[in-house]
């Protein structure tokens, strides 16, 4: 079939963008799984077809080229990939570089290995076993030049998504550990893979929360250092801190270094916004775990209680200080049958009702902070900022930086750098497990040696403006 189109870049924004995803729309009738067009100032580049974004009129085609204005794209009779190019673009593509599939896994659950050219990151379905090393998301993930993994243990996960749905009210604790996620593969090439995770959330205590699903898009490219993803949940309206909770998730990105290390040590964001150190609510559910385990240990007849409370009386009698929430909150899970729902209800109405008065108090005034902030030194290493649409958390040591950039702004934030255990958390969640990212929001998070500059990273996302017209012939 013959080709001929050219298409000019139009591009205003800070100079040297790096690597942007580009999209031609080519007519329907081109459907070769892989296009190479000539692009000005790069030479060749390969084009992958968008299968899902493809409609009957025309095919979609993106590549990954550095813009300039007035750049051009052509496509000709040379473009078509040879035969044994186009076989290999089930992520191995050796003829055309780019996205590769790693066959070792470390993880058994695992949907995918994936070396893109900057990262090694490994996607997983979770099994469902309820404990830490259960949960689905992205449960290994490294720039390939730093070679440090940061989730190194698999026990944590970036992509998760928690309130309202998973929280003690509820019953449950952490839908990565309870539900294996469907995997459905979207796109698979040299330049783009995309991976549909979806699923049906557990039914909890609360009527309003059950018999909901919800689907979460993962996007990752070729050579570039960030990836992408979209949340989806069914329309849901609860409760939750005394206020309405509609169609607000929270998404938690966790990382971990070991104890007395960590990830990253500062928080910040683009324009900086107050927030109030310490976590009550936390301390609060601690507290209450300490009474029921140490009322459990003086009542007459224990061998009573059931055997699974007998469980968890062995496993949290102890100092919960530095205990990953993972641990505690699990009492209070509706799944673990360790209290009977009412008196989950009820010693949860007695933390929440604590709660609401401890996080407004005027003990916990709002700080306006003028530079980074050292979380660790904090109260509970533990931190909620206010609502922002580009946050930074990074290593003041070493440099590394993530960046997350959402299409709509969270109202808030739970951001926690502990060295004790090593943990660090990113959460779209506002003081008492309040969810604050609007459903549907899209998600970039970008990852690099940014320490010193993650603002001017974040600008060539922010401020840059990319048009693909098409060209007379």
């Amino acid at each position: 079939m013959n080709i001929s189109a050219r298409y000019r870049i139009h591009y205003s924004g800070p100079a040297h963008s790096g690597p942007r995803p580009i999209r031609i729309r080519l007519p329907s009738s081109i459907n070769q799984p892989i296009l190479t067009a000539q692009v000005a100032q790069e030479g060749a580049v390969p084009f992958q077809r968008l299968a899902g974004e493809s409609t009957r009129e025309n095919s979609v085609y993106l590549g990954i080229v550095e813009p300039h204005d007035g750049q051009t794209v052509v496509f000709d009779d040379s473009s078509y990939e040879p035969e044994s190019a186009a076989k290999s673009t089930s992520g191995s593509s050796e003829a055309t570089g780019g996205i590769r599939s790693i066959p070792s896994f470390h993880e058994r659950d695992a949907v995918c290995r994936l070396d893109t050219g900057y990262f090694d990151l490994e996607l997983c379905r979770g099994t469902g076993s309820g404990e830490g090393a259960s949960k689905w998301g992205i449960r290994h993930f490294m720039n390939k030049e730093e070679q440090v993994d940061l989730l190194k243990s698999g026990n944590n996960a970036m992509g998760g998504f928690y309130g309202p749905f998973f929280t003690p009210e509820n019953g449950l604790i952490n839908p990565p550990e309870h539900v294996v996620a469907h995997v459905t593969v979207e796109e698979c090439g040299p330049v783009m893979h995309r991976y549909l995770l979806s699923g049906r959330i557990p039914d909890g205590l609360r009527p309003e929360l059950r018999g909901k699903s919800f689907s979460v898009e993962f996007t990752f490219y070729r050579d570039v250092d960030f990836f992408d993803r979209r949340y989806q949940v069914d329309h849901f309206e609860t409760e939750v801190n005394g206020r309405c909770a509609l169609d607000r998730i929270t998404v938690g990105d966790e990382f971990e270094s070991g104890e007395g290390g960590l990830v990253f040590d500062r928080f910040d964001s683009y324009n900086r916004t107050p927030y109030r150190e310490g976590d009550p609510y936390a301390a609060l559910l601690k507290q209450e775990v300490a009474s029921i385990i140490n009322t459990s240990k003086n009542q007459e007849n224990p061998q009573e209680e059931p055997a699974r409370f007998a469980y968890f009386r062995n496993l949290l009698d102890r100092d919960l200080t530095n205990a990953h929430w993972d641990l505690y909150w699990r009492l209070f899970s509706y799944w673990e049958h360790a209290l009977t729902d009412a008196q989950i209800r009820e010693h949860l109405a007695q933390v929440t009702a604590q709660a609401h008065v401890t996080a407004d108090a005027n003990e916990r005034p709002w700080h306006m902070p003028s530079q980074a902030i050292d979380v660790s030194s904090l109260q509970d290493q533990t931190i909620f900022p206010g609502a922002a649409d580009c946050t930074a958390e990074f290593n003041s040591s070493n440099g590394r930086c993530m960046i997350w950039l959402t299409s709509q702004p969270s109202g808030g934030f739970q951001i926690v750098q502990r060295p004790q255990s090593g943990w660090v958390n990113w959460g779209t969640n506002t003081e008492n497990e309040s969810p604050a990212l609007p459903v549907g929001t899209r998600i970039r998070t970008i990852y690099g040696n940014y320490a010193q500059s993650w603002r001017e990273r974040a600008d060539l996302e922010t401020q840059a403006s990319i048009q693909v017209q098409k060209q007379a012939s």
